[in-house]
């Protein structure tokens, strides 16, 4: 996002208009991408955090009545600022949930359909980085061809990847998720994450995203075949030797879901995979790992 201002509405598609909360930091990047899509009637998508001048931007942004308030998940950089949007506007708040201070006055879930100003947005369940979460994919009206536009929420983003936090967080379930994108029919034309700049190449993006995770995967197997068996932070130095220590904290917690993964599938074993301080063990006979740590 060149010269980025946050708070400031950008047109990015035909009835799309997208704005930036002023809370970048390493896990949010730039800041939380809030969307607000339609023309006269709208819906928002994201209203981000609990932030006073964000929300005075997105009310001024709204080209028409705003009806909808659609949260992608209830982690606190994305959904606490429905609440106050939802008090001043009367929009209806939507999620997969009730949870973590969002409080839903519709719960929706997979193959909720929303239509406004002829666009059609269609919510689909993408559980992995949480377990309520969802995209939205619009067909947008006004484009030709119609541009499907995924608004991918923490699913996916531009310029990294995914922290996947266990227990909410399932690195199978996020897997699968991320197989589920490249599978829709018609395909996915453009990616609107909601950290980073859009996406214009969404299969690549979604294929190297599998790769990554599977590389990192053999590196864990690697680092554990190596030592027999260990703790998270004595596997997180090997296994994450390629990231800067600074962001050892938050690969600590994808490094447990890959192994909460492995123990699932019966390659390595744990006292108890849903504590962060059991030891983790290399199954004998799950398998050699061959090749260089990726």
């Amino acid at each position: 996002m060149p010269a980025l201002t946050h708070d400031h509405p950008e047109a990015i598609a035909p009835g799309v208009v997208r704005l930036v909360a002023a809370n970048p930091g390493i896990m949010t990047g730039p800041g939380t991408n809030t969307y607000i899509l339609g023309r006269g009637e709208a819906a928002v998508i994201d209203p981000g955090p609990d932030d006073p001048r964000h929300l005075e931007a997105i009310l001024e942004a709204v080209p028409g009545r705003l009806e909808w308030i659609l949260v992608t998940h209830t982690h606190p950089d994305h959904s606490p600022g429905a609440a106050a949007l939802a008090s001043r506007t009367g929009a209806r708040r939507l999620g997969y949930a009730s949870r973590d201070g969002f409080v839903a006055d519709e719960v929706i879930g997979d193959g909720f359909e929303l239509r406004l100003d002829g666009m059609v947005v269609r919510a689909l369940h993408t559980p992995g980085h949480a377990s309520n979460h969802l995209c939205y994919l619009a067909d947008l009206a006004g484009s030709v061809p119609v541009t499907r536009m995924l608004f991918s929420g923490d699913h996916i983003m531009g310029g990294s990847t995914v922290v996947i936090g266990p227990p909410d967080g399932d690195m199978s379930a996020y897997l699968a998720s991320l197989r589920r994108v490249l599978d829709c029919t018609p395909p996915v034309d453009v990616i609107a994450p909601g950290h980073g700049a859009v996406i214009a190449h969404p299969a690549e993006t979604v294929a190297a995203y599998l790769q990554h995770r599977a590389a990192r995967e053999e590196r864990v197997c690697r680092a554990l075949a190596a030592a027999g068996s260990g703790s998270l932070d004595e596997l997180l130095p090997a296994v994450y030797d390629d990231v800067d220590p600074e962001r050892h904290p938050v690969a600590r917690r994808s490094l447990w879901a890959h192994l909460r993964k492995l123990e699932a599938e019966g390659r390595v074993e744990a006292g108890d995979p849903d504590r962060e301080d059991t030891r983790w063990s290399w199954c004998v006979g799950s398998g050699e790992v061959t090749g260089e740590p990726s």
